[in-house]
């Protein structure tokens, strides 16, 4: 088999002071943290489309990235190299899981059924490279948004036949997580939206991306795939407002049409960016709901207003995402997918390397740091006494229904102007700050 990156030994830890550009410096798999490997906490996974298929084109330019197993006219071929190169990637990284769209691993042809029997062919060859490596897939999912036909959304297109056939290629979708062991399904919606609410029928449409996830639950029972089904927030681009905007929007969407039980968060930084959140918001918000599944690690350009999916090296993000994953019991499901791609001119494949290895060390660094806030307690403590009040008397009796307006309204008239308390936050900023 073709070596596709020979200038790259099995990356290894070597530890913080090491000046090696191609080890890790912080990511030991095997060391022992809050009682597991980084490894188990940690769950990495390199993502198929970015890391293998995108080659440096942006809004404003074509492919700047020339790559040795992209180099044949036969796009089944083409396919075919692709994933031999991706498993050695896989394997000389060191994570232990990947993510892939449908279209990401084998070409569309002329027909649907053409184009499953493509399918059929990869995932037959990736299932026996899965079984050779020990890589696990953490999760499949569909592209129902490049294509031509995908111009008005897929669940939410106007035209039933189109509905149809993005229902088909997520059948098919499920069926090849299901066959590769996939420990979970994701649905994001790349065009469920709109651009003007003048050829808008906002009811229909939200109806009809419901309609499409009861069946995609009702096939996943009627298959047995017992992975777990997500939903992945995005506000914006490509349509001007997207149905999955935020966590607080999907889970209230989820809600209306009794879904809530089959699907938990897959959460993306940069998507959180672009709702005017940060990531922290909303994993906060999905770990408050027990409704965190799987994070795409990334992050975006402040200063850009799009889905830059820049690899993570903002090593307070990090801290504070493994603190409030960590502190909701750690993935249960799911785990960190680097839904990132090199810059336009990162274009030697040594680059995506380097750039893995940034991303797994600064959420090790944050992982270790989150586990040292959590050990001491010092923000556990400053939350308690903060919102004491609640444990005594009166936070009781109001809890508990037993006082109303009317008994609170006695409560001031006697006990007159209530204290106020200090936040805190310089201080609390100062103590992060000393883990870091």
């Amino acid at each position: 088999m073709t070596e596709y990156f020979p200038e790259v030994k099995k990356v290894k830890y070597e530890g913080p002071d090491s000046k090696n550009p191609l080890a890790f410096k912080y990511f030991d798999a095997s060391e022992v943290v809050l009682g597991k490997t980084m490894a188990e906490h940690l769950r990495f996974a390199s993502c198929y489309w970015h890391t293998f298929k995108n080659l440096g084109q942006d809004q404003f330019g074509g492919n700047t990235i020339i790559r040795n197993y992209n180099d044949s006219s036969d796009p089944m071929k083409v396919a075919d190299m692709t994933l031999e190169a991706a498993f050695e990637f896989f394997t000389k990284i060191g994570v232990d899981f990947w993510c892939f769209h449908d279209r990401d691993i084998a070409p569309e042809a002329d027909t649907l059924a053409e184009t499953n029997k493509r399918l059929d062919t990869i995932v037959a060859k990736a299932k026996k490279l899965q079984a050779d490596t020990g890589m696990k897939l953490l999760w499949g999912t569909t592209n129902a948004f490049s294509h031509r036909r995908f111009l008005a959304g897929a669940g939410t297109n106007p035209s039933p036949a189109i509905f149809a056939y993005a229902a088909s290629q997520i059948k098919k979708a499920m069926e090849i997580t299901k066959e590769l062991g996939g420990e979970g399904y994701v649905f994001w919606g790349g065009r469920e939206g709109y651009d003007t609410l003048l050829n808008t029928d906002l009811k229909m449409e939200l109806d009809h991306l419901a309609l499409l996830l009861q069946m995609a639950v009702d096939y996943k029972k009627k298959i047995g795939f017992k992975g777990q089904l997500y939903i992945e927030p995005k506000p914006k681009e490509p349509t001007k407002h997207q149905y999955d905007f935020d966590a607080g929007n999907c889970l209230a969407f989820l809600q209306k049409y009794d879904l809530v039980d089959y699907f938990k968060m897959n959460i993306e930084a940069n998507h959180a960016t672009l709702a005017s959140h940060d990531f922290c918001h909303e994993l906060a918000f999905c770990t408050a709901n027990n409704f965190l599944g799987s994070v795409d690690a990334n992050r975006g350009d402040l200063l850009l207003g799009w889905d830059t999916d820049q690899f993570p090296s903002n090593i307070y993000e990090t801290t504070m995402a493994m603190y409030i994953i960590l502190k909701s019991g750690g993935f249960t499901t799911g785990g960190l997918n680097f839904d990132a791609h090199v810059r336009r001119q990162s274009i030697d494949p040594v680059d995506l390397f380097y750039a893995h290895i940034g991303g797994m060390d600064v959420f090790a660094r944050g992982l270790k740091n989150a586990a040292k806030m959590i050990e001491e307690k010092t923000f556990d403590k400053a939350v308690a006494d903060r919102y004491k009040g609640w444990s005594e008397e009166l936070g009781k009796n109001i809890e508990s229904k037993k006082f109303g307006f009317e008994e609170l309204e006695a409560y001031i008239i006697k006990n007159g102007e209530p204290k106020v308390q200090s936040g805190k936050q310089e201080l609390l900023e100062n103590y992060l700050n000393s883990y870091i």
